[in-house]
């Protein structure tokens, strides 16, 4: 099997990704079979003179895409050979929230058979972002990321130059960048996004017949969360109440026992503060949408059910959108839309 091995010692693609095309080639050309076994780590780097760290971290690709196994005491073995029909992508997110969910699932049902994706959650740790990227370089067709950092004292950061340098090793044509388009990428990368100053800004003026019925618009910014928020949707907050002079104030979350007035309009982003405070309306007997009302950041099927107002993006459309796009090699920029969608809260 050995003699099947092609590495171009002039080249300059790095030797452990020579070996991993090499054996996936020999894969799709079929010279080697499912259960084949293949030489040890050792014998590999022995016969092509190349370091075991080198040939470590090829296997470990191939096995983190499950192409081959090991076992203990007897080798490795090719455990798939069904390479050519599907495009390998990771999806990498910085947290498992339920509308970062609904986007990935419009992503994988777009997709369909057409795809294998694997799913990684950094949590907004810088660290472990850099480390799953480099665990993973040149291990798949596609890198759909997300870039949302926080800072010791729990700020967000949409990147560092960590961060895009790391990027920036990843072939163009292969990136699919969410959320975030000012990475200082090129023309050849997917870029799917959202306007956070602009967003927020232009959901509250189309509810501005509504808002301006309220005394105090209050917007309850978690501003130690351990998944902080964009402070772009600070920016634009500020901005509508200044041009359309109205009475504000930010909140880093609902405190238990607040003191509630009517009059008051709440824009909540956290789940947390969402039930907190809708349990507070109801404890001192407020008529929600009335006395106080109520304007949640991102829609869910719950929020839906009891009727809160909500300022959201379309996550099923940014999933589909990138997975289109991947599946069309289409190429550029897609602004996703953010609805204010009027229910019964305000």
């Amino acid at each position: 099997m050995i003699k099947l091995i092609k590495i171009d010692e002039d080249s300059r693609v790095p030797k452990y990704k020579q070996i991993v095309d090499s054996i996936l080639q020999n894969i799709a050309n079929g010279n080697l079979k499912i259960n084949q076994k293949i030489p040890s780590i050792n014998s590999f780097s022995e016969e092509f003179y190349m370091s075991r760290d080198t040939v470590e971290k090829a296997y470990n690709i191939l096995k983190e895409r499950k192409i081959i196994s090991s076992i203990r005491g007897k080798g490795y073995y090719i455990t798939r050979t069904k390479l050519e029909s599907k495009v390998n992508i990771l999806f990498l997110t910085n947290k498992l929230s339920s509308y970062k969910m609904k986007t990935y699932s419009s992503f994988i049902n777009t997709l369909g058979a057409n795809a294998h994706v694997d799913l990684q959650i950094y949590h907004c740790d810088e660290t472990l972002f850099l480390n799953i990227l480099d665990k993973f370089e040149g291990a798949y067709d596609y890198y759909v990321i997300t870039t949302h950092f926080k800072t010791e004292e729990l700020k967000h950061l949409s990147f560092t130059d960590e961060v895009v340098s790391a990027i920036r090793n990843i072939p163009e044509d292969k990136l699919v960048v969410l959320d975030n388009i000012k990475l200082g990428t090129g023309g050849d990368v997917i870029k799917i996004y959202q306007d956070f100053e602009n967003d927020i800004y232009n959901a509250l003026k189309e509810g501005l017949s509504k808002v301006t019925k309220y005394k105090r618009l209050i917007l309850v910014y978690p501003d130690k969360a351990v998944y902080p928020y964009p402070r772009r949707i600070l920016h634009g907050f500020r901005k509508f109440c200044v041009e359309h002079e109205i009475n504000f104030e930010i909140l880093g979350e609902v405190y238990d026992d607040m003191i509630l007035k009517k009059g008051d309009l709440f824009i909540t982003i956290e789940e947390s503060d969402l039930v907190n405070l809708m349990k507070q309306i109801r404890d001192e007997e407020f008529v929600l949408g009335k006395d106080i009302g109520v304007i949640s950041y991102n829609d869910t099927p719950l929020k839906e059910l009891l009727g809160i107002t909500v300022m959201s993006t379309d996550f099923n459309v940014m999933g589909e959108t990138a997975a289109r796009m991947i599946l069309n090699k289409e190429k550029g920029q897609v602004k996703v839309p953010f609805n204010f969608i009027d229910r019964n809260s305000i």
